[in-house]
């Protein structure tokens, strides 16, 4: 029998991903994700099934910092999967609260699963090789020629910026931690959604994709996430990783943009934020 939402069902725009179905909301107060297949590896960043994992596990309902919404069920069919998980109204953030709420979602002491997302970024450079990497960027015009040389200097170091991550504390990331995904709080937590990418990786992991998705500088984000998990790490360990990731993914997500029909902000975006492109390369020094 073909899977279909139902005819009351009111269709979401929030949700993102080469698994996702459509997403909607219920009546009666649920959200609905459909699930298609799609990656098979469990550890892949793209593993078409975690975000059922995650729901059906209820392993995220109670975390420090950050919590998944309630799951009330999870329907697989031959299809794909519907997750129902409770409907949670948004509220505006400041960024210096999603930040120390990833501060102490990074505090959580969880058993790795099969099924958590493990070299998020190593998967994405894999995708790049396999689409020529990043050389385009070397002859957009909009990009100064100091811009342009380190962006070719971070490709062309990807196997240390790799190395350097694997050297910093390891810990749970939501994984996709931009404004969207963070919902609302409750009482010290924040409701986040969209875990698809949830999983293990290096300290300042998250607060890079914050740090990206909002004008507040490097060093504030930073400060926020270490006001969060209580200074558990060094201030340098942290700026270190986040700025690592933040570098990788800001010229990646350019690159990507130049191939796209709406390739939208990203090469604004890495003009603005060179700074941090810079300090990654003399961080492979």
């Amino acid at each position: 029998m073909h899977w279909e939402p139902g005819d009351d069902w009111t269709a979401l725009t929030a949700g993102t991903g080469v698994s996702n179905g459509g997403v909607w909301r219920t009546p009666d107060g649920f959200v609905v994700k459909r699930l298609v297949p799609g990656v098979e590896r469990p550890a892949h960043y793209a593993y078409w099934r975690r975000q059922a994992e995650v729901a059906r596990s209820g392993l995220l309902e109670s975390t420090l910092g950050l919590r998944a919404p309630r799951c009330l069920k999870v329907e697989t069919d031959p299809a794909g999967i519907a997750v129902w998980t409770e409907a949670v109204d948004t509220t505006d953030l400041e960024p210096m609260e999603l930040a120390e709420a990833l501060g102490r979602f990074a505090l959580n002491a969880l058993e790795p699963a099969p099924w958590f997302a493990r070299g998020i970024l190593r998967d994405r450079l894999a995708n790049d090789e396999g689409r020529g990497g990043w050389s385009a960027l070397a002859s957009v015009p909009a990009l100064a020629p100091e811009l342009r040389q380190v962006c070719g200097q971070l490709w062309e170091r990807r196997a240390d910026v790799m190395t350097e991550l694997d050297r910093l504390p390891q810990q749970v990331i939501h994984g996709d931690a931009h404004p969207l995904n963070l919902l609302r709080r409750t009482g010290r937590e924040v409701v986040a959604a969209d875990w698809e990418q949830f999983g293990t990786g290096p300290v300042g992991f998250d607060p890079a994709y914050l740090a990206l998705s909002t004008d507040h500088p490097v060093t504030e984000v930073v400060g926020g996430y270490q006001a969060g998990s209580g200074g558990l790490w060094p201030v340098e360990v942290v700026r270190r990783g986040v700025v690592l990731v933040a570098a990788v993914t800001l010229v990646a997500r350019a690159a990507w943009s130049l191939g796209q029909p709406e390739p939208g902000d990203h090469l604004e975006r890495l003009v603005q934020q060179a700074e941090v492109v810079a300090e990654a390369v003399s961080h492979l020094s």
